[in-house]
């Protein structure tokens, strides 16, 4: 994984604030707040924002989304299975917070060419943080091992900006979380 974030292209920069703007609209719907934006040729060609919450359903994260409108959009146009290949090998990925292991697997098999990802996912995180699925299997994802070519990483880009995010979502309370099953112990109870 490449941490070159000194090294940052101004459209790095860009594509990663528009990918911010995707995790602010999920926090303003009490998500999770991760978004993403999908790039090829120096154009953004789908957004995602968590909507876990949104659809109950645990696998619409951000990237999953985004994945998802391509492969509709490439679908009603016609695409093959090998040309919607060709064509995820060409993009790059901009997302707030590393890859949980569900959506790096998924971007390895698809065969994802780059993500850029603000911070870390210490305790998901499937480009580096928890498992390395970033560096794949080194054979095409068409391969049938499911374990895809893997993708270039670079980590760090606008990460402050992203634990900012995660922090107010946190403050803010999740008013959509499980109730706890046992009362909270108070700690300055007997004392």
């Amino acid at each position: 994984m490449d941490s070159s974030v000194e090294d940052c292209s101004s459209d790095t920069l860009r594509f990663m604030e528009l990918a911010i703007q995707q995790a602010k609209l999920a926090l303003n719907n009490l998500e999770v707040p991760v978004g993403c934006v999908i790039v090829e040729d120096g154009m953004v060609i789908a957004t995602g924002r968590n909507r876990t919450t949104e659809t109950r359903n645990a696998t619409r994260h951000a990237e999953m989304e985004a994945i998802d409108i391509l492969i509709e959009a490439w679908q009603r146009d016609g695409l093959s299975t090998s040309e919607v290949a060709d064509k995820f090998s060409k993009c790059k990925l901009y997302v707030t917070c590393e890859p949980c292991i569900m959506c790096a697997s998924a971007l390895s098999i698809i065969g994802i060419k780059e993500v850029y990802y603000g911070c870390a996912n210490d305790k998901f995180g499937g480009c580096g943080s928890i498992l390395s699925l970033h560096l794949g299997s080194g054979e095409a994802p068409t391969s049938g091992n499911g374990l895809g070519r893997g993708f270039k990483c670079t980590a760090g880009i606008m990460a402050s900006e992203a634990v900012g995010l995660f922090r107010s979502f946190y403050e803010q309370g999740n008013p959509n979380a499980p109730k706890p099953h046992r009362p909270l112990v108070n700690h300055q109870a007997g004392q």
